[in-house]
């Protein structure tokens, strides 16, 4: 393709409402790398920015809205590889920035619900569709089938590459699998869709330790290509006195066992330590268990706690008590077996660096609880083991070079919590993915993929005003009875289709972007004054940023000083009513998708 700023397929300029096309299948279309329009779809779609995979939100709540579910779940899928377990596990990077959530808005789009109702409400006929490359002859080892290796693969596979991913577990999807209570995840939903990524001729070996049953250096000799994707699964210890007694677990360890089909001893009062998803899971799986009292200790209060307010409501629910501002000083036992903690009381400190409140022990504090089991569930950190050899690491990262994925190793490229340390589903996935084009161009000699914007004018947006005071729509549960009446009954039931229409409403889809026409514009202010929100600005001057897109506005109130009027798009809530009110027909609506391009020719 020519190297310039932006590639045009039947591209028709025209300003205005009224546009004439040579037929309906041509459209006014731009394929664009140009800065500013990266930095326009970053300031204008944050939900989409926030995601690690950045997954076209937008465009796919909009295909749910029509009911167009297959392609919903395809635009999802795109992106992230597993859109009906992601709407169920996801920790929702996306919600946080949703502009419906901003303070004078109400609250954030369900976005991961709607994500799991495109793969729940697709036809069972819906065939998925890959834009696959010509086969390369090029074979890739993965090592790991968790979500990085998962996401490795099918991106590998889609380029054109064999890949074999080794899993040292009996069953693929890592934590997927083994991390993750099927109450919240149901294996069927994760075979299926770990399935969709086999079936494109990626070849599992289970139960294969590469270290032990195969060694690295043989990956390296009989491979083009080795990536390292084995996750996070060393649980951190607390480093306090008792916590090799009997019926103290990890909460890793505990959650293996749960999900194996097991039944660990936990007693009637579990304490568990730890404030994230996975102590949540651990929490909520001894009440499963039979447990008569379950209680989450955490360092710092709920407002600092990383799980969303969903995630927090359903512990509560299912009567697990938070305890906070506690600090665990040492388990307590008897005859080889725990009986209770010792805790001392903590005070939050401000600090000048994120988070900014530390937990500090209060001298003198100590008080003691009773615990027939404790379950320490405070992160986990990379095991590489013995497939680390003499590669380079950070501690216990594998290091990689810093702006790609490859290692100190010719040939060996490092991805997801293995390289990077804890974090979640979503960005391993992401970070596979990405992997996948280093090693491709590493294999081809060349880039095949680009990212660019797409850009294609609309009419108008059809969302009516009345959609935006529509309430979050809840999700159905389970009531309790149910919930622990059999531990893999699925608590959260997704929506209706009629409840799933009602929230894609909601989205103001914030893909389209607003502009005005300054050669047009007589300056009347009509928008200004029908604009629910300060989003229409008379502006002096606009800076740039260094990577050559727009930065802020300079605003003015003087009319003298007005060099345009401009809308700006981080607080456009795209009610159309400026479009509707100008009266020289000079603003126009363009939908912009931030989308990988295949460049090869």
């Amino acid at each position: 393709m020519k190297n310039t700023d932006r590639y045009k397929k039947n591209l028709i300029v025209s300003t205005g409402k009224n546009k004439t096309y040579a037929s309906e299948s041509v459209k006014s279309i731009i394929y664009s790398t140009d800065p500013r329009d990266f930095g326009q779809v970053k300031k204008s779609i944050p939900c989409q920015d926030a995601c690690p995979a950045h997954t076209n939100i937008p465009g796919y709540i909009r295909c749910i809205h029509e009911k167009r579910f297959g392609r919903a779940y395809e635009l999802n899928r795109l992106a992230n590889i597993l859109p009906g377990v992601l709407g169920r596990i996801c920790s929702r990077p996306c919600e946080l920035y949703c502009r419906h959530g901003e303070p004078d808005l109400g609250k954030p789009v369900s976005i991961c619900s709607l994500k799991r109702s495109a793969a729940d409400f697709k036809s069972p006929m819906h065939r998925i569709l890959e834009g696959l490359y010509s086969p390369s002859g090029k074979k890739v080892a993965v090592i790991g089938a968790g979500p990085a290796g998962l996401g490795a693969a099918h991106e590998l596979s889609v380029l054109g590459h064999k890949a074999v991913i080794y899993e040292a577990f009996e069953k693929p999807g890592g934590m997927l699998m083994y991390g993750i209570p099927d109450f919240r995840l149901p294996r069927n939903v994760l075979m299926l869709e770990i399935e969709n990524i086999l079936r494109l001729g990626v070849e599992l070996k289970t139960g294969v330790k590469v270290g032990t049953d195969v060694s690295l250096d043989s990956l390296l000799s009989d491979y083009d290509a080795v990536v390292i994707a084995t996750g996070c699964t060393m649980p951190n210890r607390l480093g306090a006195p008792g916590e090799d007694l009997e019926h103290v677990y990890s909460g890793v360890r505990f959650m293996e066992q749960v999900n194996n089909g097991e039944t660990p001893y936990v007693g009637k009062n579990v304490m568990v330590i730890g404030d994230g998803f996975t102590a949540m899971d651990c929490a909520r799986s001894a009440v499963r268990l039979g447990a008569a009292e379950v209680k989450v200790n955490i360092r710092k209060t709920e407002e600092y706690m990383p799980i969303d307010d969903q995630e927090k409501h359903e512990v509560k629910f299912e009567k697990i008590r938070f305890y906070s501002l506690v600090d665990t000083k040492r388990i307590i036992g008897e005859k080889g077996k725990v009986t209770g903690i010792e805790f001392l009381r903590t005070k939050l400190e401000y600090s000048p660096n994120p988070p900014y409140r530390n937990a500090v022990p209060i001298e003198n504090s100590e008080f003691i609880l009773p615990a027939d089991s404790v379950i320490v569930a405070i992160g986990q950190q990379p095991f590489p083991g013995e497939i680390s050899g003499k590669i380079e690491q950070n501690g216990a990262r594998i290091l990689t070079r810093e702006s790609g994925f490859s290692t100190s190793i010719t040939g060996l490229f490092a991805t997801g919590d293995c390289a990077s340390g804890a974090s979640n589903v979503i960005t391993a996935i992401a970070n596979g993915r990405k992997c996948a084009v280093d090693v491709d161009e590493f294999l081809i000699g060349r880039k095949r993929k680009i990212h660019v914007v797409r850009l294609e004018s609309v009419d108008n947006t059809d969302r009516d005003r009345a959609y935006d005071f529509i309430k979050r729509t809840p999700m159905n549960t389970l009531d309790f009875d149910q919930r622990v009446s059999q531990r893999s009954n699925e608590v959260e039931k997704g929506y209706n289709e009629e409840q799933a229409a009602q929230e894609s409403k909601r989205c103001y889809l914030c893909s389209l972007k607003y502009e005005i026409d300054t050669t047009a514009c007589i300056y009347c202010s009509a928008c200004i004054d029908v604009a629910p929100r300060d989003c229409i600005k008379m502006i002096q001057d606009v800076s740039m940023n260094p990577d050559g897109s727009f930065g802020h506005y300079t605003e003015t109130r003087n009319w003298n000083n007005v060099s345009a009027i401009a809308i700006d798009n981080e607080r456009c809530i795209r009610c159309g009513q400026c479009y509707e009110v100008c009266p020289m027909d000079c603003i126009s609506v363009t939908k912009t998708e931030r989308i990988e391009l295949n460049i090869e020719e």
